[in-house]
């Protein structure tokens, strides 16, 4: 049941900030599924919440546009997030990373722009490979470390992709790379 309710409240929040005209994009384990979908849709990992990047700016009109389905605007540490007005947990809640700024104080690069974004398969705005790679590795956390071994393993991300990366976050996917179980050939980069 938890996985149909954030696919519902994924589906329902991106319609509602289409139909606004408020540029956006999904970030986190649903842009990974989104991207996972591409290549192999029986790979895709179920993920417990929905995470967006909007701009500082867009934030009021994204409350705007999301008052009619029952979402509310909070903040919880000092991130913005929306929450079901019925059930305000923020365990529920959409998180939001603010586009074109650090996610965290002390990181010296800022997260992407909500224009590097793409119509995803399933009808929503997904924020673009490369950029979705440089976001998980900056974060590194575990399950960041399994969303990038997903993504290496159906062949998304490729040498040339590797190439781009700054080197300490390519020295990250390397690391991933070289501990994971493989099936087949690593890619080299």
């Amino acid at each position: 049941m938890a996985i149909e309710r954030v696919e519902k409240q994924l589906r329902d929040f991106t319609a509602a900030l289409d139909a606004a005209g408020v540029p956006y994009a999904i970030i986190g384990g649903n842009a990974v599924a989104a991207w996972v979908s591409t290549i192999d849709p029986d790979a895709i990992r179920s993920t417990k919440d929905v995470d967006v990047l909007l701009r500082r700016s867009d934030l009021d009109r994204a409350a705007e546009a999301l008052e009619p389905i029952g979402m509310a605007r909070d903040e919880v540490l000092d991130i913005p997030i929306f929450v079901e007005r019925k059930n305000p947990s923020p365990k529920r809640a959409v998180h939001v990373i603010l586009a074109d700024e650090p996610v965290k104080p002390h990181e010296t690069r800022p997260a992407p722009s909500v224009t590097a974004a793409v119509r995803s398969p399933q009808g929503y705005m997904v924020i673009e490979l490369p950029e979705l790679v440089r976001m998980k590795l900056e974060a590194n956390r575990r399950h960041d470390q399994v969303h990038m071994e997903d993504l290496l393993r159906i062949g998304l991300i490729d040498a040339e992709l590797a190439a781009g990366l700054p080197e300490d976050l390519r020295d990250r996917l390397r690391h991933v790379r070289d501990t994971m179980e493989w099936f087949t050939e690593p890619p080299s980069f």
